[in-house]
């Protein structure tokens, strides 16, 4: 008992403390919501790719892995062209391919065809974009379960 008296401050060594303000970020709120805003832009990222209406056909053929986002050509019904979401004339297609992919003959290029329409009018655009030097350009058909995919 004597000891602890001596001691003055019950153990502490006679100092007093303050509480001072903790100088550490909790980094755990900032982890929680980016890993919510990721989740959300990984399943939102696929539907916003392209907003021109085309019915694909499906196809049971494997899908093509893709490092960069390539360009995409839709041709409707109709049998309207579209690059991106921008509707165009078969003769202005290829200019802005060109000048959107930087004259990269390399970039890839994915056509997007209504199954209602006539092959010859996507071979039409697609022979077009490829007598313009462009090399990597794929058609897109839509799996079974609904899943666009590269051929």
């Amino acid at each position: 008992m004597a000891a602890q008296m001596m001691g003055g401050g019950g153990g502490r060594g006679g100092r007093r403390r303050y509480n001072r303000p903790v100088s550490e970020i909790n980094v755990t709120p900032f982890v929680d919501v980016m890993l919510v805003l990721l989740v959300v832009f990984m399943v939102t990222a696929p539907m916003m790719t392209v907003a021109v209406p085309v019915d694909l056909p499906k196809t049971q053929a494997h899908t093509v892995s893709q490092d960069k986002e390539p360009l995409v050509v839709s041709i409707d019904a109709e049998g309207k062209i579209y690059l991106q979401d921008k509707a165009m004339r078969l003769d202005e297609l290829v200019p802005k391919l060109k000048a959107v992919s930087g004259a990269n003959a390399d970039a890839r290029i994915f056509v997007r065809g209504d199954k209602a329409l006539a092959y010859g009018r996507i071979m039409e655009v697609m022979g077009t974009i490829s007598s313009a030097g462009f090399t990597k350009v794929a058609l897109v058909a839509e799996l079974p379960n609904g899943t666009p995919h590269s051929d």
